[in-house]
């Protein structure tokens, strides 16, 4: 339980929170597979497949070389998607298919670093179009998530802007910091997967969440806490009761430095006011 207060006088902290198997139960990006087929972007054997990759991922996470797959995977079969249309899909069944595997001990974590005057920051390789509005389901203060590169047409070219994996998280993460005036020192960082020990790496409060064998390991060696979350509940059944913001919630910023800018790295960051 966090029960430290930020003092004010301090430079200003925030909690960086993998998403995947870190805040929610299932890869963010697969739970969709049911809905874009629905909506007629795939067709059944895609969704078999990717029901194959989420039950692989769920089973024993995933390492770089599943993560690199699972990417040139979803990167062809998004290819001419409409993006609009993808965005429509994810808000009219974002509260049936990821309300209910939010986990309850990530949704209290959150409240409680908002409580002590953090930002929450999720940070998540999924897809800015799935990962924004889950954002704003959780109240976080801002979103890192990879961007595909759109066309003049409106649709998914298939190749990747900007992916947030691995090293690039840390970069983000510092680029973030730079521009909100975060004291990595002081900050905190979840994550499930050892492909996330960049990020970890680069805040002052390490913590692994459900982890794989690999940051299991890497958690014990350097004495880092590892938390279990296993009680998947519905926000609004949570007692007492998850303060949600109103929507919208998370509007769009600036990129922070040329380097992001570059890498088409987009900011989001909500209308809460700072804590006083």
């Amino acid at each position: 339980m966090l029960r430290s207060v930020e003092n004010h006088s301090l430079p200003r902290t925030a909690a960086f929170f993998d998403l995947d198997k870190t805040v929610i139960a299932k890869s963010s990006a697969l739970t969709f597979s049911k809905s874009f087929y629905q909506g007629g972007l795939i067709n059944r054997r895609a969704v078999l497949r990717t029901a194959y990759i989420q039950f692989v991922f769920l089973v024993g996470g995933a390492d770089h070389e599943q993560m690199e797959r699972m990417r040139a995977y979803l990167s062809a079969l998004c290819r001419g998607w409409n993006v609009q249309q993808v965005k429509e899909l994810v808000a009219e069944t974002l509260h049936e298919l990821i309300d209910p595997i939010i986990y309850d001990e990530a949704a209290s974590l959150i409240e409680e670093h908002h409580a002590a005057g953090r930002d929450v920051v999720i940070v998540s390789t999924s897809g800015a179009e799935v990962v924004e509005p889950i954002g704003e389901l959780l109240g976080a203060d801002r979103v890192v998530a990879t961007r595909m590169v759109v066309g003049e047409d409106g649709c998914y070219t298939g190749e990747v802007e900007y992916y947030a994996y691995g090293p690039t998280k840390a970069d983000a993460i510092r680029e973030l910091a730079a521009s909100e005036g975060y004291d990595l020192a002081r900050c905190y960082a979840y994550s499930d997967s050892a492909t996330d020990l960049p990020m970890l790496e680069s805040v002052g409060n390490p913590c692994a969440v459900n982890p794989d064998r690999a940051l299991r390991r890497e958690a014990v060696a350097r004495d880092w806490p590892v938390l279990v979350f296993n009680r998947p509940v519905r926000l609004k059944q949570r007692l007492p009761g998850f303060r949600m913001p109103p929507r919208p919630a998370l509007m769009a910023a600036a990129a922070v430095g040329a380097a992001a800018a570059t890498a088409g790295l987009v900011w989001y960051t909500s209308k809460r006011r700072r804590p006083a």
